[in-house]
């Protein structure tokens, strides 16, 4: 394979604390409009497809975080379009990644667990593959997440690796997002002349190292980064909001890795820090791969999307981990830039309700392909352009891996002001109901109140109709 001609650029330190934060939010709040228009091409764009791995809607200085440095994210969002109301449907990795390529609920395309591939005919449906057969020159690089084989003829170039991989490997100091980096550069160097692109980066950052005694291992270079920061602490990370939850999340896994990660003040701000710091790796590769896609003349023809597979608790209610259907495992950012798109209307932030089985059709239709039927989600293609169409005012929640009953599975809809939440194992069920615009941290259940009894009829009446028809 050839080598890679361009350096990855990753500084040896950067500046932190509130002041870089408020300019990284100012510089992406979409308050500056250029003047000029692009005219639109017929040429297919190029695509690439930036996809972190548990990480949170608010890690990013572009989504108000005035302590996380992500300059080159957050760049990419003045130049784009911000959903800030992003979700997935499922809050774990298989289980969202296979909802990423194939646009399809859970329930539909069935990847429940680790072990279980996608079909020979599943991933015939994938926008990977319906690229591929329309001409596009694809590339893998990074965690794969799905069981069965690596789809290695799948892809004109994979160099993407099962389980959950190592952020360092024995006797290799290189940090595993440098080396993400670099094959994704070795990528840009093969693609044929005169032929569309698509690059799928898979991060495992900022994910956990879970068996390793440091949990969030940094690259070295950001090993001072946030040193002198005291990270806040959420509002519901105290003993007492862990003490409303139900028994059965008391004893969950959730709770089992916050006592890994957050059991005292000195162990939380140490895992955040170093969560942080990986955030920051992956927004330098980032740049790294940008700067190489202007460097050869492609960044005005290539869509880049940014987004992650899920969320994760850093602490709130008393949990680790993602898998329950809080705002903080299940929202996760999702920027797109499309340089065709006019000056006008970048920088926008968008607050409609857009999923992660949305990614799927917004590709196709931006590379004007036809959209399977059985695709679930709804393109974004008009967000993106300007429009503001009629949209979806809730989606369907379902996760049924349960990890040897350490996680118990749930289901519900979350609609524009209320969760409904329905632990559907729990023996007698057990239900939660959230007004969220008065109490947006989830800390009053409501399935008890009589004067919701109304309210919980309705939110459970539409849980069914929603388990009904996404199968």
């Amino acid at each position: 394979m050839a080598t890679s001609k361009t350096n990855i650029f990753y500084p040896g330190s950067l500046r932190s604390g509130a002041i870089v934060g408020a300019f990284l939010f100012a510089l992406c709040d979409g308050s500056a409009v250029a003047t000029d228009e692009r005219p639109s091409s017929d040429t297919p764009p190029h695509i690439v497809f930036f996809l972190t791995d548990d990480m949170r809607f608010d890690a990013m200085g572009c989504a108000g975080n005035p302590i996380v440095q992500t300059p080159r994210i957050d760049r990419l969002a003045s130049e784009g379009t911000m959903f800030r109301n992003s979700f997935v449907t499922t809050s774990i990795c298989m289980t969202s990644r296979a909802s990423f390529l194939t646009g399809q609920y859970e329930s539909r395309h069935r990847i429940t667990d680790f072990n279980m591939p996608l079909s020979a005919e599943a991933f015939a449906e994938t926008f990977p593959a319906l690229l591929r057969q329309a001409g596009y020159y694809t590339g893998f690089v990074g965690k794969w997440g799905i069981g069965g084989a690596l789809p290695t003829e799948q892809f004109d170039y994979f160099s993407g690796f099962p389980g959950q991989g190592r952020y360092f490997e024995e006797g290799d100091p290189e940090h595993l997002t440098r080396k993400l980096t670099r094959q994704a550069l070795q990528f840009l160097d093969e693609v044929p002349s005169g032929r569309p692109l698509l690059l799928c980066i898979s991060y495992k950052a900022p994910h956990a190292q879970d068996q390793a005694e440091r949990q969030f291992p940094p690259d070295p270079a950001y090993e001072t980064l946030y040193r002198d920061v005291t990270i806040p602490v959420p509002v519901t990370a105290t003993p007492e909001a862990f003490a409303t939850l139900p028994e059965f999340l008391q004893r969950s896994e959730g709770r089992t890795r916050w006592e890994r990660r957050f059991a005292t003040p000195e162990m939380y701000q140490e895992t955040v820090k170093d969560y942080y710091r990986l955030v920051t790796g992956v927004d330098a590769s980032v740049g790294t791969i940008l700067d190489r896609l202007k460097q050869d003349g492609l960044d005005e023809r290539t869509v880049v999307i940014f987004t992650s597979d899920n969320g994760f608790y850093l602490g709130e209610h008393g949990l680790a981990g993602k898998w329950f259907m809080h705002e903080e495992s299940i929202r996760i950012p999702l920027i797109v830039r499309d340089p065709r798109t006019p000056t006008t209307v970048r920088g926008r932030q968008v607050d409609a309700m857009a999923l992660n089985i949305d990614l799927a059709p917004t590709i196709l239709e931006l590379a004007d392909l036809d959209v399977p039927d059985a695709m679930q989600g709804r393109s974004l293609a008009s967000w993106l352009r300007g429009g503001s169409p009629a949209w979806r005012t809730e989606f369907f929640y379902e996760h049924t891996f349960d990890y040897a009953s350490r996680i118990p599975p749930c289901e519900g809809v979350r609609t524009d002001r209320y969760k409904y939440v329905r632990y559907v194992q729990a023996d007698p069920v057990y239900e939660a109901l959230f007004d969220l615009g008065q109490d947006p941290h989830e800390q009053h259940n409501l399935a008890g109140d009589p004067a919701r009894s109304a309210l919980l009829d309705e939110l459970r009446e539409s849980w069914k109709r929603w388990r009904q028809k996404v199968r």
